[in-house]
């Protein structure tokens, strides 16, 4: 069992997320919290990280059946046709930021950077990339296969080099 991420219809990620549940896959699809602005009113909504993406954990025999489920477009690979795993750590890191109140933002991909351990904090053991933005300190976990990453804000005291 690997983790693979799919690629969905706009604005289906919740709807593909409940149909592949229906026939037993498992799947993860990390949402924010943020306030969405309409002209009559405000309130608070869950939107996917990375908006058009969300991930699937399976065998290569099931991926058939995650490819033709109602909105899914592609399964992300390197070639055309074939399926490319993600790393377990970025997805056990990815869960890790989801599951703890942290605001999470998404980030631009980064090549470059220090890479860093979380040494304390309800993010302890979190590996990724420090990134500076407007006298902040944040923590970009990558997703490689996808050039995305996701951010959280963390204090400079609670980091050291890897």
């Amino acid at each position: 069992m690997k983790w693979y991420a799919i690629h969905t219809r706009s604005r289906h990620e919740k709807q593909v997320d409940s149909f592949l549940r229906e026939i037993g896959i498992d799947t993860f699809l990390p949402l924010v919290h943020t306030l969405s602005r309409r002209r009559d009113r405000k309130k608070y909504v869950d939107i996917p990280l990375f908006p058009g993406y969300m991930f699937v954990c399976t065998d290569k025999e099931r991926l058939f059946d995650v490819k033709y489920t109602r909105g899914v477009t592609r399964i992300i690979g390197t070639d055309i046709d074939v399926p490319t795993p993600i790393p377990d750590k970025q997805i056990l890191d990815l869960k890790s930021l989801a599951k703890n109140d942290v605001q999470l933002d998404q980030f631009s991909y980064l090549v470059k950077g220090r890479a860093v351990r979380v040494k304390a904090g309800p993010l302890k053991g979190i590996e990724g990339i420090l990134v500076e933005r407007k006298g902040h300190y944040k923590l970009v976990i990558r997703i490689d296969l996808l050039q995305k990453g996701a951010a959280a804000e963390v204090f400079i005291s609670d980091i050291e080099p890897i």
